[in-house]
């Protein structure tokens, strides 16, 4: 009696210049969201959830490239303390090696 009819719509994909465009426009407010989102066919919703992850995500640009983060430096600090921690048993050792030869008049290895 009734045919099944596919109604729904496949999912759509975008590519990340197309959202740039989108939510520059969104930014930019000289139409409204169901504006661009007709001009685009792009739900509002989908604008705004754009929009925000933008606008999130705007410090990080900012940020100097090279920037470590806390890990890393705990990790850099770590690192530079056992070096520390090598070099004075290096130091301590050939000490101790000096002072066996002038005890002892022998090499102790």
């Amino acid at each position: 009696m009734f045919e099944a009819v596919d109604t729904m719509k496949k999912r759509q994909s975008f590519d990340k210049a197309f959202k740039a465009k989108v939510v520059l426009e969104a930014l930019r407010e000289e139409l409204t969201l169901q504006e661009i989102a007709k001009k685009y066919d792009v739900h509002p919703n989908q604008i705004s959830l754009w929009k925000k992850q933008a606008i999130e995500s705007l410090p990080e640009i900012f940020e100097k490239p090279n920037k470590k983060t806390e890990g890393e430096k705990q990790a850099e600090d770590q690192y530079d303390e056992a070096l520390k921690t090598l070099g004075a048993m290096k130091i301590e050792n050939e000490f101790l090696k000096k002072k066996y030869k002038q005890l002892y008049g022998t090499d102790p290895f």
